[in-house]
């Protein structure tokens, strides 16, 4: 928006930089008199919860790696001296494992307000699809630290999910055995693990720099899905969205606060405080929570190379919404219909989960076949067919009409008014 006033530097010192390295008007025009609209609600906040806690990740992970020893034979003994020999050790472990889970939270929220408000469509195509690299990177550099403290289920976990590989024809077994460095899950692959576990963060922060970049050009999205069209329609990003940010992100650290101090072990797995036995399998194999949807679907499939292509599918065809979703309308505020199989499709998500963490036998089995067959025909039938039949509401001609139009309906609906 061109009435949003640029940067411009005071001191001398500032001048001289500002001539030689713009950072500051960078900055200041990307988190400061940035226009973002004046409509948007807490389900926007998750991209600011989502960059603190990577900067959680990576600033616990980097002071726990200077204690860890990656080799088959101390690991284990290793995380059990970070807990009890070094200061604050057991803090840093518990915010990094309960990190984890707490990304996958917002990036879980994160995708379903994508979804739920359109924030695919175009023209944001490259921002959904870099999200969902995001996404495959968090699966894979949150499943390679699920192996390092190298208990019981990590092995387990490392050996089941690097063995789906050997699933493709012809490359299957060469792919096994590089990523185990063996003939074994062993030694070799904990150091592989170790390091792609330790690099991967700052892959995911290079990406993160892109969606931002990308977020910035075609501009955020909003709950009505309707473009700004004059500076009534957007407000400065700051004070506006940091103070929602920043309060959002208090709330969020609040329930994270409590997992760490009163239940830290909740989320996890009590079979990784036992050290890791090759001889012997532990009664029922579970990734973490984050993961059980994909592993439900992969155990809903009995032949495994169908199982695999299924697992794989699952997360790539988040990729293509923007192409399978054929309606004109963003925001399932206006879309009745999809909001009704939406909604039957996260409570499918949260039903494989479920499922995922119980024993593959009778109507468990059924039921993850019938909830994965609902998530596939979701995106493969409903959606391009949704486009073609679904009758929408009318959208409102601008952000600040349909403001404007909800502050009416409240001071309407109020006490005070009906009184």
């Amino acid at each position: 928006m061109s009435g949003y006033p640029t940067y411009q530097p005071q001191s001398p010192v500032m001048q001289w930089l500002e001539r030689r390295l713009p950072i500051a008007s960078l900055v200041y025009s990307s988190f400061i008199a940035y226009p973002t609209p004046r409509n948007l609600n807490y389900w926007w906040t998750f991209g600011a919860i989502l960059t603190f806690m990577l900067a959680v990740q990576i600033g616990t992970g980097v002071v726990l790696a200077m204690h860890y020893t990656p080799h088959i034979d101390f690991a284990f003994n290793s995380v059990e001296s970070i807990m009890r020999d070094v200061n604050y050790g057991w803090l840093l472990r518990y915010i990094h494992a309960n990190g984890a889970s707490f990304f996958f939270v917002a990036v879980y929220i994160h995708i379903a307000r994508g979804m739920y408000y359109g924030s695919y469509k175009e023209p944001r195509e490259v921002l959904w699809i870099l999200g969902v690299i995001l996404f495959l990177l968090m699966v894979a550099t949150g499943f390679m630290g699920y192996v390092l403290p190298w208990g019981q289920m990590s092995f387990w976990a490392a050996t089941v999910i690097t063995n789906l590989f050997s699933a493709l024809p012809g490359v299957g077994g060469a792919i096994v055995t590089w990523l185990w460095g063996g003939f074994a899950v062993g030694n070799p692959t904990l150091n592989r693990f170790y390091s792609l576990h330790y690099l991967l963060p700052f892959v995911i922060a290079g990406v993160v720099v892109l969606h931002v970049w990308a977020l910035h050009v075609v501009g955020q999205n909003n709950p009505t899905g309707v473009e700004p069209k004059s500076e009534k329609d957007s407000v400065a990003f700051t004070p506006y969205a940091t103070l929602k940010d920043t309060f959002f992100i208090g709330v969020f650290c609040i329930v994270f606060a409590y997992f760490i101090f009163y239940v830290p072990n909740y989320l996890g797995h009590s079979d990784n405080y036992i050290p890791a036995n090759p001889g012997q399998t532990p009664t029922h194999i579970v990734p973490e929570w984050y993961y059980l949807p994909f592993y439900a679907i992969l155990r809903a499939i009995p032949n495994k190379l169908l199982g695999v292509t299924a697992l794989a599918t699952s997360i790539i065809v988040l990729a293509f919404m923007p192409w399978l979703d054929t309606s004109a309308v963003r925001s399932a505020n206006y879309r009745p219909l999809y909001r009704q199989f939406l909604l039957i499709f996260f409570a499918s998500v949260i039903g494989l989960g479920y499922l995922g963490s119980q024993e593959p036998v009778g109507g468990y089995v059924i039921a993850a076949r019938f909830l994965t067959a609902y998530y596939f025909v979701f995106f493969f039938v409903i959606l391009p067919l949704l486009g073609l039949f679904e009758r929408t509401k009318p959208l409102p001609n601008s952000i600040c009409e349909s403001v404007l139009r909800e502050g009416i309906d409240a001071s309407a609906s109020s006490p005070g008014a009906r009184g």
